[in-house]
């Protein structure tokens, strides 16, 4: 068996050629002369016992071994990649500047916790602490002016963390609303009243999830106006516009004496956590989400 491993350099190529179905393309990538990628090619061929590759005079394709190898083979490479990266990391350290952000002001304490449990393990890394909007919080992460975000799940497209905390819903109605005297409210009173809406860039399934379109009996939700900010949607609650399923910490960090938050007796409660863009998984992204679990663990409750 001891000619089954396979050589960097025979692995490289192959992946390459996989990719680009063209040798003399696979040949600049690889900095290797046309020759030498097709040897490569061949000498891997004899090994496995027939061709990886169709060629004809115009096009080159995968056979059928040949795209059971790559399938096989990329996540492995893949793996072997983010071990050494890891290494690399664990030797350096943890280093640089971490920009991290809240969305929402009750999610700031749990990440001025996170940040400063991340500060004392890793001295030699600068913590940037910011708040974004709901407008700004996805293109914040994008654009690499925040490299983590604790924020309400879900939230879709991004990698998330584990759940730190969890809040029951309420519903905001105006003071003067027919439902504000309530001891509680069922989901299923969504369907009587227009619910506010949140701005247009917010994540489909965060919409879903906060302002569905039906009732969990099915009944359809009316729509109402949309607001730009969580604010600006408060506001358009307590004008009688609509109503809001909001978490109950609205009361505490958004008390006004035109809104009435009303219990919601049968929804599941609000889920937060760190959320980042899957391919800036560095070190340091890696080490605040493990701070921010231990700070949550021992956080206070309520």
């Amino acid at each position: 068996m001891g000619g089954a491993v396979l050589e960097r350099v025979e692995t490289e190529v192959f992946l390459t050629l996989a990719e680009e179905l063209h040798f003399g393309r696979t040949a600049e990538r690889l900095h290797l002369t046309t020759g030498r990628v097709s040897q490569v090619v061949r000498k891997l061929e004899r090994r496995i016992g027939g061709p990886l590759f169709e060629r004809s005079s115009r096009v080159v394709r995968l056979s059928p071994v040949g795209r059971r190898l790559a399938d096989d083979l990329a996540p492995l490479v893949a793996g072997m990649e983010e071990a050494l990266r890891r290494a690399r990391d664990a030797s350096r350290g943890v280093t640089g500047e971490l920009r991290v952000a809240f969305l929402g002001e009750w999610t700031a304490p749990l990440l001025l916790r996170a940040a400063a449990l991340f500060g004392e393990r890793n001295p030699d890394c600068r913590v940037d602490v910011r708040e974004v909007q709901l407008a700004t919080s996805r293109a914040s992460l994008v654009d690499g002016s925040v490299d983590v975000l604790i924020a309400s799940y879900p939230f879709d497209g991004m990698a998330c963390g584990p759940v730190l905390t969890t809040e029951r819903r309420v519903l905001a109605v105006a003071a003067t609303h027919p439902l504000a005297g309530e001891e509680s409210v069922s989901a299923e009173v969504l369907a009587e009243y227009p619910v506010i809406q949140y701005p247009a860039v917010t994540s489909a399934a965060f919409k879903r999830d906060r302002t569905p379109d039906r009732t969990p009996s099915g009944r359809p939700v009316p729509k109402g106006p949309a607001g730009g900010s969580f604010s600006e949607m408060l506001t358009l609650v307590a004008m009688g516009r609509g109503v809001l399923p909001v978490g109950e910490h609205s009361r505490r960090y958004y008390p006004r004496p035109d809104v009435v938050y009303v219990p919601i007796r049968d929804a599941p409660p609000i889920e937060r956590g760190p959320v980042w863009l899957e391919g800036n998984t560095t070190a340091r992204v890696r080490e605040f989400v493990r701070a921010a679990v231990d700070a949550a663990a021992s956080a206070p409750q309520g």
